[in-house]
């Protein structure tokens, strides 16, 4: 019998420690949306350094994040979680407040890599976190609220942002810059409030895999390689959707920030709901499939705003962002499901944290390799890009029905006597 999700506000009301990471969540990324507006303009226009020198320093910095996510996924399998988050908010604080004497690309370098090694360190501790906190299905159900609390922070903070970035002087940076640095300061405290959580758990509750090391597991390594490619999504609004719309199309230069308000807001609205009805495996491998699809059916509209009239253009936009949208919250959704059941409970950290490196990979590659194909050769580009959604979403039924047989196998092997 499958077990059944619960609401998540229902969730929530039970969770001292979900409401608490909540309220954390919303504090750290109304930074985070503060810091997302102005950081390239900060480094390029008040400290002066040439945007091919701030987009390298990105690059390589998103290297360290990948680094990260396998170091501190096994640490919080050892140490624990609640102490780990707090000391890394902490440090996220400090490298924030050095963006403030950055003079040099040298010195821009080590931090940019500093602060990657430590964010994406988070990211790998908090999911750690959130599966110590909540059990079961539950899980993904918990994490689909928090990430809707999430986009309520990130817009909130970019709203604020681009109110105060009208003074456009260096004063006014730097006090966002502090506000963003205060925001990890509270996270910190808040962090330090939870009771402890302790991140092991009986080896004998072993998982479907049974590994202990997620480099040795090849059913998901499989699973993570077809996340982290469908991540790539994350890039085309970022970055593909708005050099595409200023390069090649008619459609007016404000709608780059109404898609973003469209994908926000719809993520806030939909996230929970579409985390419903994966209570299995082989459910949420269907929902991934279904993602890439979606996803692929954006990248065929985005490339047909090419050639188009302003309003006609528009329109189009706007449709493939909402078509985008649904596919990244479903595929969230089924992502987090397959993450925590394919795991190892006895090394939920160590897990998890390769799931996050390869979805940090998909972050630093992203840019590259949207821009060299939907850029640069146009429909070709963002048709190249919905095969290769397609057919991602798509491997996914087979590898888990894979799981599925291996597992019986297993069992027929083991029990040789009961046909």
């Amino acid at each position: 019998m499958t077990a059944t999700a619960t609401p998540a506000r229902t969730i929530v009301a039970a969770s001292p420690v979900l409401r608490r990471l909540a309220v954390i969540t919303l504090v750290d990324t109304f930074g985070d949306g503060l810091f997302f507006t102005i950081g390239v303009l900060y480094f390029t226009r008040i400290v002066g350094l040439p945007v091919g020198q701030v987009g390298i320093g990105l690059t390589i910095a998103g290297g360290f994040g990948v680094a990260a996510g396998i170091i501190f996924g096994k640490l919080a399998d050892r140490w624990p979680a609640r102490r780990l988050m707090t000391w890394l908010l902490v440090l996220q604080a400090a490298a924030m407040a050095g963006y403030v004497m950055i003079r040099s690309f040298w010195v821009f370098l080590a931090l940019a890599c500093l602060a990657a090694f430590i964010d994406r360190g988070c990211g790998a501790v908090r999911a750690a976190v959130i599966a110590t906190s909540v059990t079961g299905p539950d899980r993904v159900a918990g994490k689909a609220f928090l990430r809707s609390v999430t986009n309520v922070g990130i817009g909130a903070g970019c709203g604020v942002a681009a109110i105060a970035l009208q003074a456009n002087s260096r004063t006014a940076y730097i006090a966002l810059i502090f506000v963003d640095v205060a925001t990890f300061a509270a996270g910190a405290l808040l962090m330090a409030g939870l009771p402890e959580l302790h991140p092991a758990v009986p080896s004998s509750e072993a998982g479907p895999t049974g590994a202990s090391s997620p480099w040795r597991d090849r059913l998901y390594l499989s699973f993570v390689a077809l996340n982290s490619v469908l991540s790539l999504q994350f890039a085309i609004l970022e970055i593909g959707v708005p050099l595409w719309i200023v390069r090649s199309t008619s459609a007016p230069r404000v709608l780059v920030a109404v898609l973003f308000v469209i994908n926000t807001t719809l993520v806030v609205l939909l996230q929970v709901r579409a985390s419903r009805g994966l209570e299995d495996l082989q459910r949420a491998a269907s929902r991934f499939r279904l993602a890439g699809l979606l996803f692929a059916a954006g990248c065929l509209l985005f490339g047909c705003a090419d050639g188009l009239p302003t309003l006609p253009a528009a329109a189009v936009l706007v449709l493939a962002a909402v078509v985008q949208t649904l596919g990244e919250v479903l595929s969230s959704a089924a992502g987090w499901t397959l993450s925590y059941d394919l795991a190892d409970p006895a090394a939920l950290g160590a897990y998890l944290g390769v799931v996050g490196a390869g979805t940090s990979a998909a972050t630093m590659l992203g840019p590259a390799i949207i821009t060299w194909t939907a850029i640069r050769f146009g429909f070709a580009g963002w048709a190249a890009l919905a095969a290769l959604f397609a057919l991602t979403g798509a491997a996914m039924v087979p590898v888990m029905r894979w799981n599925r047989r291996a597992t019986v196998y297993e069992h027929v092997a083991d029990n040789p006597g009961r046909g």
